[in-house]
């Protein structure tokens, strides 16, 4: 994340516009310029919220269930069944923890029974039953983005590079790097022609290589395509099947911290310069074209997560002051509210079945359940002592009741907590802005 009220100086320091205190993570305050390469992010400014409850809190914090591979403990057995019909089954309950003394945690991404974690040691990790199952590890760059899409995975990295890796057919534990986007023969034909570069930064770049770390990856399963957002202020739209690169989009201002695809024509892009960007896509016989059709959200915070609810009705978006907005898709993208539940910037955002999820920098995680237009928050889940950067859901595949997730948050603590959330858990009082008309 990169608040839109920083800027780089020639010197590589970030530092506040209004001469204010910075931050080095999004909770941390320090008294004057630090490397970015001190902390492998963006820096945040984060201005005051509204009043916070603890209310119906979910909390962790020296829980039997915690556990960690490398230290001695006990498997754990996993809550099953209906929560409605078994007393014995909290709607809201941890069911595992997963630390590692080894880096920040950046991206998650799950794929049935498998969940794949990034950080800043450049290793990607894959764990099945909260236990490592195997690993990989990229060359450079942390590991800021994770998406799976059939037998590939893609990484996107702090070094402007998305790696392709492949499961091997013979040995599911074994994952072998199959590319690197763009590809050595993508940038050569490239190069070669004048047409090939743009104006990035006040620089000339390659059109089809990121020229700064990669923020965001988006799949859009029904065309094929991969979404890549950076800070480098553009998104570009890769074609799964060849590799290639079909658009880079000068999408904004200041970093592009997310974007998502969704099924049809329509494109969101957020940004660190404070908006939130539709697009239409039109699909040429030479690859895509995208048009800015209108702009959601203009605001001094930055914008730092996007995500498109489980019935494609509603587009939320997270901002560094610690709201989520939304909008209703099916109103002509009329804004429905906002949703006021974290003390500090919102990091990460993630949708299922009724529920949206919002992760935040006080290191807490809200979870909201959407009827008609109104949100009400069930849940908020503590126990992470750093930033919730990330999260991934999964239905609960071992649950009688239909409507029970798995959420796995990533935190800048160095852990990733798993999470059985019902959607039908009885909701916590209703006060200080915990359900939106």
């Amino acid at each position: 994340m990169r608040d839109a009220t920083m800027f780089t100086d020639t010197d590589g320091f970030s530092r506040a516009r209004n001469g204010k205190n910075i931050y080095s993570e999004p909770n941390i305050s320090v008294t004057g310029p630090a490397s970015e390469d001190d902390f492998n992010i963006r820096y945040s400014s984060v201005s005051a919220a509204p009043p916070f409850y603890e209310t119906n809190r979910v909390s962790c914090e020296a829980s039997p269930l915690t556990m960690s591979p490398w230290k001695q403990a006990s498997p754990l057995n996993k809550p099953t069944g209906n929560h409605l019909d078994d007393g014995n089954v909290p709607p809201n309950s941890l069911i595992g923890s997963i630390v590692r003394e080894e880096g920040h945690i950046y991206s998650l991404a799950a794929t049935k029974d498998l969940l794949y974690t990034g950080s800043d040691s450049k290793n990607i990790r894959v764990w099945k039953n909260l236990k490592e199952f195997t690993g990989f590890k990229s060359n450079s760059g942390l590991v800021k983005a994770i998406v799976i899409a059939g037998e590939k995975i893609f990484t996107g990295h702090q070094d402007g590079k998305i790696r392709v890796w492949k499961v091997s057919p013979k040995n599911p534990s074994v994952h072998k790097r199959a590319g690197t986007l763009p590809t050595l023969k993508h940038i050569l034909k490239s190069s070669i022609k004048p047409s090939g570069y743009e104006k990035v930064k006040r620089k000339r770049s390659l059109w089809i290589r990121h020229s700064d770390a990669v923020s965001c990856l988006s799949l859009n399963d029904e065309q094929g395509l991969l979404y890549s957002a950076s800070w480098d202020r553009t998104f570009k739209v890769w074609r799964i099947s060849d590799s290639k690169c079909l658009e880079s989009v000068q999408a904004h201002e200041d970093a592009v911290n997310s974007v998502i695809s969704i099924t049809g024509e329509m494109v969101f892009s957020g940004s660190a310069d404070g908006t939130v960007k539709v697009w239409k896509r039109e699909l040429q016989r030479k690859g895509t074209k995208h048009t800015l059709t209108q702009t959601l959200l203009q605001q001094e915070s930055a914008v730092t997560a996007l995500i498109i609810n489980a019935a494609g009705s509603a587009v939320y978006c997270g901002s560094s002051e610690g709201f989520v907005n939304f909008w209703e898709l099916g109103k002509q993208l009329s804004h429905g509210g906002v949703l006021k539940g974290h003390k500090l910037a919102i990091l990460c955002l993630a949708a299922a079945g009724s529920l949206v999820f919002s992760g935040s920098a006080d290191k807490t995680i809200c979870v909201w359940r959407k009827d008609g237009n109104i949100h009400t928050c069930l849940s908020v889940l503590t126990g992470h002592t750093g930033p919730v950067k990330c999260m991934a859901v999964e239905k609960d595949h071992e649950s009688e009741n239909a409507h029970r997730w798995i959420v796995y948050s990533g935190s800048l603590d160095k852990s990733v907590k798993v999470w059985s959330i019902s959607e039908f858990s009885q909701a916590a009082p209703t006060v200080g802005g915990h359900e939106i008309r």
